[in-house]
């Protein structure tokens, strides 16, 4: 009687019976774990592919909304103008919402090319000196 050992004096009752030779078990752990890791791709490429197809139809429904709101950004300020129009001729109640939209306007415009300039150039300026340090210290450690 031949058991999981190979050994006919291997007698364990608890022995699995499996024929195959060492060999051949590392070639099918190995096997194994390049299908696994196949797998695992596969399972992220289309983890993935369903995130970005929900991402696109949330940036679709972003882009109506936006579109949306400006129609309605635009109907409201023709009603402030007709309420301002109530009280004030025509021409000086535009004027005065538009004065208003371009004081707005140009505090944003102001802030945002403050926070795009703090953002420029786009190149990881902490990350390189980080490597810079282990760099030096790699050269350091080298010399000594």
């Amino acid at each position: 009687m031949v058991t999981h050992s190979g050994w006919a004096s291997d007698t364990r009752s608890d022995a699995p019976e499996d024929p195959r030779s060492l060999g051949r078990l590392v070639s099918d752990l190995s096997e194994q774990a390049v299908r696994l890791v196949r797998a695992e791709v596969d399972l992220a490429k289309a983890e993935m592919t369903a995130k970005a197809k929900q991402m696109g139809v949330g940036a679709g429904l972003l882009v109506g909304a936006a579109v949306l709101g400006l129609y309605t950004l635009t109907a409201l300020l023709a009603t402030a103008v007709l309420g301002l129009a109530t009280v004030l001729p025509a021409w000086l109640a535009a004027l005065i919402v538009s004065l208003v939209l371009a004081a707005v306007t140009a505090v944003l415009a102001l802030l945002g090319v403050k926070r795009f300039q703090k953002g420029t150039p786009p190149v990881p300026e902490r990350a390189i000196q980080n490597l810079q340090e282990d760099v030096d210290a790699v050269k350091k450690g080298m010399h000594t």
